[in-house]
């Protein structure tokens, strides 16, 4: 995985990693996020990141939206709790095309009031969708339970009834505050040669001015554990557990993220997956997950299953989770858990949108990219110890929080 680095003079930071194929990727990816938003902002980093498409000062919608795929490409966004990509894949002889749209919608979108209006329905639509599907929603409820009162508990989507009180005005003071070169990276992944990307890069992002200073990002530093049992018209039982784990600045971030795909990871040879899902048929949806964010993080494992098979299914992820706790991994499940978490990570890298996006990321919060190879050296260097140490740490049951959606109409135990 080789790749280059270079800054322009406005402060904006570009990578690129050069890659043979017809296809390629690129993306600004702004370190802006749901959790940077005030009360009375509550959705407005999602609903600006669709209405960058709905005008600049050089398009309206139409030709937005038919300028890349006119040539067979895509463009598309997404928002998270700390930060925003704007991204295209396209034809490597139209990476000028992609360069120069990106950078119009990104920098100077006209936010139009009549194109807000119809976009409002748009995504009250996403958020009605989005609460009809408990297995979505509860994850959202589960952060906000963790994060109480921080805004990084909020959901990315916001609420109908904040959504239609945002004004074009609304959108253009948020995005000048944080839309600017030294808050965003440019990632470039294709066949498309450095002196390409630099040559271009200039020609359409080096004259982007500076901004005065971006707003600092609140912290979450208060944590108590909550048990909270929600009524709602589902078929299935909903559960979501866990506790506060660590940033991605800790450095006990990689051997988190090898001890949660030993327990809970995407394979099916999961401890969670096998020794309950297969074992004994109780749960299709059965996974843990580790989230990290910048100055903190956790971990869950949720179940969805029928209602009279919960505590039976709780009992034996608690069962699971205790044998972490309790027994080191032996030297030969420690060297196979190692090396299919170097083959995942090895995998990821055939996606040339996927690796992007990665290299952005990495960018932007570490101010560095670590090559293939000192990461397959740091999952190598983790220890039995380490992997008991942080299981006994993480899975204490005194700190854990819990929520589940359940039916009255249903008998259930949790």
């Amino acid at each position: 995985m080789e790749f280059s680095i270079f800054n322009l003079k406005n402060g904006l930071q570009v990578i690129h990693q050069e890659l043979n194929g017809p296809a390629s990727h690129c993306g600004f990816l702004i370190n802006v996020g749901s959790r940077d938003e005030q009360d009375d902002e509550h959705g407005i980093v999602h609903f600006i990141e669709h209405c960058i498409f709905k005008g600049s000062r050089k398009r309206k919608a139409y030709h937005i939206l038919s300028r890349l795929d006119a040539v067979g490409g895509e463009i598309n966004a997404y928002t998270t709790k700390e930060d925003t990509m704007i991204h295209a894949s396209f034809l490597n002889t139209h990476f000028e095309r992609a360069l120069e749209l990106l950078t119009d919608i990104t920098f100077f979108p006209s936010f139009p009031d009549k194109e807000i209006s119809k976009e409002k329905l748009i995504v009250i639509d996403e958020i009605k969708a989005y609460l009809d599907s408990p297995g979505e929603q509860i994850f959202d409820d589960f952060e906000d339970l963790l994060f109480e009162g921080h805004p990084i508990g909020h959901t990315i989507l916001g609420t109908s009834e904040q959504l239609k009180k945002f004004k074009s005005n609304h959108l253009k003071t948020f995005h000048n505050k944080y839309y600017h070169p030294q808050n965003i990276v440019f990632s470039v992944v294709g066949n498309i040669p450095l002196k390409t990307v630099k040559r271009l890069c200039e020609k359409y992002l080096s004259e982007i001015p500076l901004s005065g200073e971006i707003p600092k990002r609140k912290a979450f530093d208060l944590y108590k554990p909550q048990n909270t049992v929600k009524e709602r018209d589902v078929n299935q039982a909903h559960l979501l557990m866990g506790n506060m784990a660590y940033s991605m600045n800790d450095d006990e971030r990689r051997p988190m993220i090898l001890l949660n795909n030993i327990l809970g990871g995407p394979a099916m040879n999961s401890r969670l997956n096998l020794n309950i899902s297969e074992k004994y048929g109780f749960a299709y949806n059965l996974e843990s997950n580790y989230v990290p964010y910048t100055d903190t993080g956790y971990f869950s494992v949720y179940l969805g299953t029928e209602a009279n098979y919960l505590k039976k299914a709780k009992s034996l992820i608690y069962k699971e989770l205790n044998k972490l706790k309790d027994a080191r991994l032996g030297q030969r499940q420690l060297h196979m858990s190692k090396q299919q978490l170097i083959g995942q990570i090895a995998l990821s890298q055939e996606n040339g949108a996927s690796q992007m996006n990665a290299l952005a990321k990495s960018l932007l919060t570490y101010n560095r990219v670590d090559t293939l190879e000192h990461i397959y050296n740091e999952i190598e260097s983790i220890t039995a110890e380490q992997i008991l140490d942080i299981a006994n740490k993480v899975f204490d049951f005194d700190s854990f929080s819990s929520l589940s959606y359940t039916n009255k109409h249903i008998q259930t135990m949790i």
